[in-house]
């Protein structure tokens, strides 16, 4: 399973998948005749059935990276610290590495080479500023063999990762070293004003010279973890044309698809929480800012997608499942993962969606299966050259110019941003919590609960209240109109006996009866109190009149 961040594979021819340094066990057949006649690019395989690149087996190549890196960062750690400046760019160190050995380098049987080491002090300012230290990079390098990975990219380039899965190790062609060190200076300022990026972080840049022939190298963070197993792997770059995976590619145990298969294949897109989809967003908007100034193109977003559910089910059935997450390795190098890349908060606790070592970005589909996704962009070292410019012209002439891949720097960054923000990563809508919608009614009905009666018995005594100051307003009001007539009949402003007596009432009684109690009866009074007050006037009339 590849788990470096590959370029897309293009077509291979089915005997050539799969045979390394284990074909050399097979005996000879008339596949594997054919194989041999046929490379891809500068890698091939010998009569023995062993990868070569340039004609140097990958054995030899891979002894010979480690040697001359052991060399140079050893060497590179006697010299003082200091600024990097203009001109460490530039600068290209040599050493030459005789089969019999010599003073300063040990024998060894990978046949004679020189190796280069490109701006060797600007390289390791940049492995310091992601926190890698000069033994734990020689260590993971050097200290054990190197592993290579089974898919190559369509140029036939050749990628190895670390023991311990940290770093990837590819094979780069001329013209994409030269344009590396050309960028050096702008990643350089880069990396000083955002360390949090989904660009490649590279760490080395060097070339093998053997046979008459330059294999250049570059090392940069291993994007896929293998501790942890890929359900799905996509090679996104926001084209349509031609951009669906090869039946080839698709026999594979984990194929790389494109961009028109995951329309297929995840319509309703990949669901992330607000904060990470607009960390993600700021992250792709930023580094597509930085590669259209550089007139960068045809490159693309490689995912990686681990199905946290689906793989507690293969373990559920598995007593042990290759494919679950396992404890990694304490990372040596800081801002590499995805998480960590898309400048989103890593240190706070959330859920267990979120309770991963491996730095996958939490995610969902549109099942609510729990999703880890591992990002980068890759592939950067592609200018907008005249050779890329005749190559739009020539496509766009047979097809749609805004469906192919190769397009000027601007247009490709938009392009890239809005597939990527609006189609594959789409935000979660979070629904209000049924409990906020829960409102406390003031004047609704209260219902005596257990452990409440204490409450209910306050809002008793201040409803009380609340009655009989509006019965002395009431009676007040009254007074005023009714003049003197109204003091005939004692005084107003004095509640009756049996207002008083219901007043003694039991705590029991549900509050809304205990108030209407009240107003029935205040009512009753009333009309007692208008009675009495007519009966006294006609009786005062009748006195009069008799008088008369």
């Amino acid at each position: 399973m590849a788990t470096a961040a590959e370029e897309p594979p293009g077509p291979q021819d089915p005997n050539l998948t799969g045979t390394r340094k284990n074909a050399s066990s097979e005996g000879p057949s008339t596949s594997m005749s054919q194989a041999m006649k046929k490379t891809i690019g500068h890698r091939g395989i010998n009569p023995t059935g062993e990868t070569t690149y340039k004609k140097t087996t990958s054995s030899a190549l891979k002894g010979a990276i480690q040697l001359g890196i052991t060399h140079t960062v050893g060497s590179l750690s006697q010299k003082p610290e200091r600024d990097v400046l203009l001109q460490d760019f530039e600068v290209v160190e040599s050493i030459f590495f005789p089969s019999e050995g010599s003073n300063l380098t040990p024998a060894h049987h990978y046949g004679d080479f020189m190796f280069k080491t490109y701006a060797p002090i600007a390289f390791r300012y940049f492995r310091e500023m992601f926190g890698i230290r000069p033994d734990d990079y020689m260590y993971s390098l050097c200290n054990e063999p190197l592993i290579e990975l089974s898919n190559s990219g369509a140029s036939g380039s050749l990628f190895y990762v670390s023991n311990d899965d940290e770093y990837i190790i590819k094979t780069v062609q001329h013209k994409e070293a030269e344009f590396l060190q050309k960028l050096l200076p702008g990643y350089f300022m880069n990396l000083n004003q955002n360390k949090r990026t989904l660009l490649p972080k590279f760490y080395g840049l060097y070339c093998v010279q053997s046979g008459g022939k330059n294999i250049r190298i570059a090392v940069m963070n291993n994007l896929l973890p293998s501790a942890v197993r890929m359900h799905f792997k996509y090679d996104l770059k926001g084209s349509t044309y031609k951009r669906r995976a090869s039946p080839k590619e698709r026999e594979k145990t984990v194929p790389t698809y494109k961009d028109l298969d995951f329309i297929q294949d995840v319509p309703d897109g990949l669901l992330l929480e607000g904060d990470k989809h607009n960390a993600l967003y700021k992250t792709i908007q930023r580094d597509c800012l930085l590669l259209q100034s550089f007139k960068i193109m045809d490159y693309s977003l490689l995912m990686g997608i681990h199905n946290l559910d689906q793989a507690c089910r293969e373990q559920a059935s598995e007593e042990a499942v290759a494919g679950a997450v396992e404890q990694r390795r304490p990372q040596k190098s800081l801002y590499s993962t995805a998480i960590e890349a898309i400048q989103a908060d890593t240190t706070s606790k959330g859920s267990k969606d979120t309770e991963d070592k491996t730095g996958g970005i939490p995610a969902r589909n549109s099942k609510g299966e729990r999703l880890l996704l591992y990002i980068g962009i890759i592939d950067i070292l592609q200018s907008y050259r005249l050779v890329k410019k005749l190559e739009h012209s020539w496509k766009a002439l047979v097809h749609d110019g805004d469906t192919v891949s190769v397009h000027r720097p601007s247009f490709y960054a938009e392009r890239f941003q809005k597939f990527m923000c609006n189609t594959v990563f789409k935000k979660i809508t979070l629904k209000p919590s049924p409990t906020k919608k829960r409102r406390a009614v003031p004047h609704g009905p209260l219902k005596k609960t257990a452990g409440s009666g204490p409450l209910l018995s306050s809002q008793m005594s201040n409803n009380s209240q609340q009655l009989s100051l509006q019965h002395q307003v009431s009676y007040e009001t009254r007074e005023d109109i009714d003049g003197d007539n109204i003091t005939q009949a004692g005084p107003p402003d004095l509640l009756p006996k049996n207002l008083l007596a219901s007043n003694a009432i039991d705590n029991t009684v549900e509050p809304n009866e205990f108030v209407s109690t009240i107003q029935t009866q205040s009512n009753s009074q009333e009309t007692t109190n208008s009675v009495n007050i007519n009966k006294m006037l006609n009786k005062s009339m009748e006195r009069s009149t008799s008088n008369r």
